[in-house]
């Protein structure tokens, strides 16, 4: 048994209430943070700024849209636009010379402000409705940051990130910025796994679960709504900061479109609604699955000598990603979460047949 349960005994509440009460579970933890932390020694500069800087970022961003999606309930078609609000609003103050640390944090509280005004919705709709409602909020502030030159500079125009230096070491370089989007998203990474501990966490999943139920029992659903939706764009808005500081290093308004909402919101879903791990799982797969998909095509029209046109061979891996989001949804809605718990409860028993959890 690799998740071995015997020998375990809780005789205080301390003790059950762990995050990870297994050993093994706490050796893996240790051992991907270590990995992380040494990975700018371990691989190349492409694959640290191509794919792990980014897989960090969003990550970020994609457990900020699960506390208000998995946590509350709340749907959020929108959460591109809270994302622009924080790196547009950091930019400008780190341009105006505001140090980044300040800069980030109202970044994070101007979205918070922002979006707890379309988040204010969700007290009188609920469902497509409110989905029209954060859909509305992407589209509004897409055309203010695009017709409001003092915001973006113009349609076309790319603001550029200047300099910039974190509790004072320089995020310049590669390694830098990685070391800073790891930071932020290991602080968020904490929060969200103790919310769910927290009153806060549980009056979230009551009124998840039945909105007027938690009213009866005395959960102010108006209260921690508006609270899941202040607190998600919070970490919103301190992603795009970190996004355009770590990675971008300029911002233009195409790159914070109804499309990356929709991304997000991908993958939250195939990850796992409420699961912390299951972010991390689904902005993997969302991000990488295309790339890997195109080198296994490539491949194998080399090989076998097929003749696939260059239009075809762009868009076919992302109709197979497609797919492979479609295929998720049918067969496993929990997302990639659930198949990794599936498997540990197997190995829980292993080598017998039945898991008890």
């Amino acid at each position: 048994m690799f998740y071995r349960r015997a020998g375990i005994s809780h005789t205080r509440y301390q003790d059950e209430r762990q995050i990870w009460p297994l050993p093994l579970d706490r050796f893996l933890v240790a051992a991907v943070f270590v990995l992380l932390l040494a990975a700018p020694f371990l691989v190349d500069r492409l694959y640290l700024v191509s794919y792990l800087v980014p897989w960090v970022i969003w990550s970020t961003a994609a457990l900020g849209l699960n506390l208000l999606m998995g946590g509350a309930g709340q749907i959020h078609l929108g959460y591109g636009a809270v994302i622009a609000i924080g790196a547009y609003g950091s930019v400008h103050l780190v341009r105006a010379g505001v140090p980044f640390e300040i800069a980030m944090i109202a970044g994070g509280l101007l979205s918070a402000g922002i979006g707890i005004v379309f988040g204010a919705a969700a007290l009188r709709v609920k469902g497509l409705y409110l989905a029209m409602a954060t859909l509305a909020m992407q589209y509004i502030v897409d055309f203010v940051i695009i017709q409001f030159p003092a915001i973006s500079g113009g349609t076309q125009a790319t603001l550029q990130v200047p300099p910039v230096t974190f509790f004072g070491i320089p995020v310049t370089g590669d390694v830098a910025p990685y070391y800073v989007a790891l930071f932020v998203c290991v602080v968020v990474t904490l929060f969200m796994l103790n919310v769910k501990r927290t009153s806060f966490g549980r009056a979230l999943a009551a009124v998840r679960e039945k909105d007027y139920a938690a009213a009866i029992i005395g959960v102010s659903t108006f209260r921690f709504k508006m609270l899941a939706f202040w607190v998600s764009s919070f970490i919103g808005g301190v992603v795009g900061s970190v996004l355009a500081v770590c990675y971008y290093r300029a911002i233009s308004p195409d790159q914070f479109h109804l499309d990356l909402s929709i991304q997000l919101v991908a993958m939250v879903i195939v990850g796992g609604l409420g699961s912390v791990l299951g972010s991390f799982f689904g902005v993997a797969l969302i991000l990488f699955a295309p790339i890997v998909l195109n080198q296994v095509i490539g491949f194998l029209a080399t090989e076998l000598g097929l003749a696939i046109s260059m239009d075809l061979r762009s868009h076919l891996p992302l109709v197979l990603y497609g797919i492979l989001i479609i295929g998720f949804l049918l067969w496993e809605p929990l997302g990639l979460s659930k198949i990794y718990n599936n498997a540990r409860n197997y190995f829980l028993v292993w080598p017998f047949r039945h898991a008890r959890h």
